[in-house]
């Protein structure tokens, strides 16, 4: 007779239903795991043997033989320990069948039948409630995956009370969906001093999700004020939370009992390699701008990035999903994030002050920002340069208006957005917008337009800036509460097209 349990392979956020079969024949004693498993899984049957053993369950003496179907899909990790330890319950029918069948399980094993907690818990949640099945997991991640709600949980903390749970002894609850409270918020955006045209490019961007680069000598407030944009960002949506949380649970970095509405906020080292910002490794984990899928990534120091990295970049900014192709695998993650780039105006840093520039001033900024090519340049929406601030003015009171106080105007146009975009799938801010839909949200009056073909004619600006400025433009719109795109919002999105290294 064949025992069945169920778990789940990772494929980039796709949980794949594995089918664990277990088989306890006549023959010589041994434990064989089947199927194409790596190191981790291969030792699954040791943890297993151990765990059974301190419970005082001893395996019998014949050949027992676990295939994990379908037998071509690669099996990697120790969240397998679980599943097979389950199969083989019900072999020994120990556990029922029909309970094994109508669960998918995953969790390791320690050697005294604890169960550890393991990546991956919300994408097996999900697979779990498509397959109509309940999902078993360890303590540790049931508040994780809890928030499927179309599916019931089980958090349980040692093999024994998986056994107690299911034969009838001692049932346990459902787990409840935990949320991570979020840190309070010490960054506010009235501690930079000045800076009111960066400030209010920061409350553009937030508000619709537009890619932003800073241009500035240093020390005059880039990365302080990149710094603060989380505090004006609104909290993630249910479904935001849920799409974001799987990509970090599969990364490992859902370790808080639940998930957090938190928009993330990465900003990765310049040298960081091709690997860690756009995903890969043996196992095509996610990189950098997935992990920021739903929030921002900030690069720093931006043109000291190697050149193909920032090359990779222009596919995921258009496309919001990226594809890492390896020999044994073809992953697809979402990567829907606003990049954030701040850079020097030159190698030395200070092109535009005449007491400091260096001797090879304009070649200088020149050859530096030329490390930025045209066509991802393009892809900003905004591009602000940042004067330097003198220490006067930094004895001066606190001005402007606080974060709480910007949140607030993106959380309203981030509303109407919102409500402008519930009937479409792919679209949920005015970055988002292209075609006919822009066509139809975004038309400039008269006037407007007006503006926008004479800027368009003056300034030669790509069919991509053309739009990316009307984009911009309905945004700074929904800030002012407007139902039209009229001159001043078009005049305000060409005047933050044309500033920085680059017109386009």
């Amino acid at each position: 007779m064949v025992s069945r349990a169920y778990s789940v392979a990772f494929q980039g956020v796709e949980a794949r239903m594995v089918e664990v079969q277990c088989a306890v024949t006549a023959g010589l004693p041994a434990f064989s795991i089947v199927g194409l498993p790596d190191k981790a899984v291969s030792e699954a049957r040791d943890r297993v043997r151990t765990a059974l053993n301190s419970m005082a369950i001893a395996l019998p003496s014949k050949r027992i033989t676990v295939n994990l179907s379908p037998a071509d899909l690669p099996k990697e990790g120790s969240h397998f320990d679980l599943p097979v330890a389950m199969a083989l319950l019900a072999a020994l029918d120990i556990l029922p069948d029909d309970v094994t069948q109508n669960i998918v399980a995953l969790g390791e094993l320690s050697l005294d039948g604890t169960l550890v907690p393991v990546v991956g818990a919300l994408p097996a949640a999900m697979a779990a409630a498509e397959h109509n099945r309940g999902l078993l997991c360890p303590a540790g991640s049931g508040a994780e995956a809890a928030w499927v709600g179309t599916t019931q949980v089980i958090a349980a903390a040692t093999l024994g009370d998986v056994v107690r749970h299911y034969t009838g002894q001692n049932p346990l609850p459902p787990a409840e969906p935990g949320e991570v409270p979020d840190a309070p918020q010490g960054r506010d955006l009235r501690d930079v001093k000045g800076q009111e045209r960066a400030k209010r490019a920061l409350e553009i961007a937030a508000a619709g999700r537009h890619h932003l680069m800073f241009v500035g000598t240093p020390g005059s407030g880039k990365s302080m004020l990149a710094a603060r944009l989380p505090s004006i960002l609104p909290p993630l949506t249910p479904a935001e939370a849920l799409e974001t949380s799987m990509i970090h649970s599969l990364a490992g970095l859902l370790d808080e009992g639940g998930i957090s509405r938190a928009r993330p906020f990465r900003e990765p080292h310049h040298t960081a390699s091709m690997a860690a910002i756009i995903g890969g490794g043996r196992q095509a984990k996610p990189g950098e701008v997935s992990l920021a899928h739903n929030g921002v990534l900030f690069m720093d120091e931006f043109p000291e990035f190697p050149r193909t990295v920032l090359e990779t970049l222009r596919q995921p900014i258009e496309t919001g999903e990226v594809m890492i192709a390896r020999a044994n695998a073809h992953v697809k993650y979402p990567c829907r994030f606003m990049l954030v780039a701040a850079a020097n105006p030159c190698k030395c840093g200070y092109l535009s002050d005449p007491d400091r520039a260096c001797a090879r001033v304009p070649h200088c900024g020149e050859d530096y920002l030329g490390r930025i090519s045209g066509p991802l340049m393009d892809r900003f929406d905004l591009r602000v340069d940042v004067p330097p601030v003198a220490f006067t003015d930094l004895d001066l009171p606190a001005g402007g208006d606080s974060s709480v106080e910007v949140a607030a105007r993106v959380a309203h146009a981030r509303s109407v957005q919102a409500t402008r975009y519930k009937d479409m799938d792919a679209m949920r801010v005015n970055a988002d917008a292209e075609g006919d839909q822009l066509e139809k949200i975004a038309t400039p009056d008269s006037e407007a337009r007006a503006l926008l073909v004479k800027a368009a004619e003056r300034f030669n600006l790509s069919a991509r800036g053309y739009h990316r400025v009307i984009r911009v433009a309905r945004t700074i719109a929904d800030l002012e509460g407007s139902d039209t795109v009229r001159k001043p919002h078009i005049a305000e999105a060409i005047s933050f097209r044309l500033a920085g290294p680059a017109v386009s």
